[in-house]
């Protein structure tokens, strides 16, 4: 991310919504979600692209990773009308550890691909709380 915009982005309306570790929260999440980038008015091809990433990430964050995780939704502040989506959980599962069951797993696995299709930028940060993964979504 640009120093412009990472400054721009501190400058942000946030929205923090903690993610239930069950798969019942990407429906749940997302519909928060709407309603929040509804109300940022933001233009329909953002805000649905904005979904589409928050459901990826929350579905990552409950298959994946391991509780607590917290959405964070970021409006920035220029008139831009960028989003950043940030998802941050306290790390990756232990592979031999209890998890999600996945249905269909064949429909699975794409949604990095998906992420960083629809995101100007992304990326992961690992840090001493966790893992927080990040996209900023620009207006067209």
């Amino acid at each position: 991310m640009t120093a412009q915009l990472e400054a721009v982005v501190r400058d942000a309306v946030e929205h923090v919504f903690p993610l239930p570790h069950i798969p019942e929260a990407v429906s749940v999440v997302r519909r928060r979600a709407r309603t929040v980038l509804a109300d940022w008015k933001l233009a329909p091809d953002l805000a649905e692209d904005a979904l589409v990433v928050i459901s990826e990430m929350i579905t990552n964050a409950v298959v994946h990773a391991l509780p607590p995780a917290v959405l964070r939704l970021s409006l920035v502040a220029d008139g831009s009308n960028a989003v950043r989506v940030e998802v941050t959980d306290a790390g990756p599962a232990a592979a031999d550890g209890p998890s999600v069951v996945v249905p269909c797993a064949g429909e699975h696995g794409r949604g990095l691909g998906i992420i960083t299709a629809l995101a100007a930028e992304c990326g992961t940060r690992v840090h001493a709380g966790g893992t927080t993964r990040w996209a900023d979504l620009l207006a067209a």
